[in-house]
């Protein structure tokens, strides 16, 4: 099963925090680099959701929450025998060197993008279905028809202000995907439940299954179990559980 595709789920508010800023960061950085006007549309939606996710919250303070509760961890792991020490220096140097970044931000994250006029304005219009178009926002449909690198460079002005958290995201979603092993599982009737263990409070769950494989799942769950039901598309009507058992690649993610 070396071809795999992966479902995520997470198990708490936080990691589902951080896997929709990592959709989004991977969104911008799809259309950004793309020259026409459609493509920075949509790199544009990218970055006004990931500004409205640091509307919501102190991000900044949960984001080194999980950076200082990590690098504790880490701390701990280095007294066992048999640890690599270099492999854990650089996961260490990473930690340390992402939480002074994040400090360095000047108030809570994202706040000059907040108070750009020219960002609110498209945000405001984009809760209208085609409230973007030319003659609702002419300033923008002027900005999409600059040269390319005129609006390649504010792009990067933009997301400049949001590579320390960005960078933060994607070290701390990497060490919890990589916290444990998977396992090889089977789900009898395209069904698999588990009770988690609270000492180990797990913090996502991640499934693998062959790029060829003719199912998806559905996955549901907390901090104390979860259920994996694996479902085929039908022609019309909701997708429906398969009544053969499916084997899988199960990862109960717990660092």
């Amino acid at each position: 099963m070396a071809d795999l595709i992966h479902f995520e789920h997470p198990l708490n508010e936080r990691i589902r925090t951080f896997l929709r800023l990592e959709h989004l960061f991977m969104q911008v950085d799809h259309f950004r680099p793309l020259a026409d006007p459609w493509s920075n549309r949509s790199a544009i939606e990218g970055l006004l959701s990931i500004i409205s996710i640091f509307g919501r919250s102190d991000l900044k303070t949960e984001i080194l929450k999980e950076l200082e509760r990590h690098t504790s961890n880490l701390e701990r792991v280095r007294q066992q025998p048999d640890v690599d020490m270099q492999t854990l220096g650089q996961v260490l140097d990473d930690l340390e060197q992402a939480i002074h970044q994040v400090y360095r931000l000047d108030g809570q994250i994202a706040r000059r993008l907040r108070s750009n006029e020219f960002l609110n304005t498209i945000l405001q219009r984009n809760s209208i279905p085609g409230g973007s178009c030319n003659f609702d926002l002419p300033q923008y449909h002027y900005w999409l028809n600059q040269p390319h690198e005129v609006r390649q460079d504010q792009m990067s002005e933009w997301m400049q202000e949001l590579h320390p958290v960005r960078e933060a995201v994607v070290l701390l979603l990497n060490l919890v995907r990589n916290s444990n092993l998977p396992t090889q599982e089977r789900a009898p009737q395209g069904l698999f439940q588990r009770t988690l263990d609270n000492s180990a409070p797990a913090q996502m769950i991640r499934v693998g299954l062959p790029r060829t494989a003719t199912v998806f799942t559905e996955i549901s769950g907390n901090k104390n179990r979860f259920n994996i039901r694996f479902l085929e598309t039908v022609d019309t009507g909701r997708p429906i559980q398969v009544s053969r058992d499916i084997d899988f690649l199960l990862t109960a993610c717990i660092f």
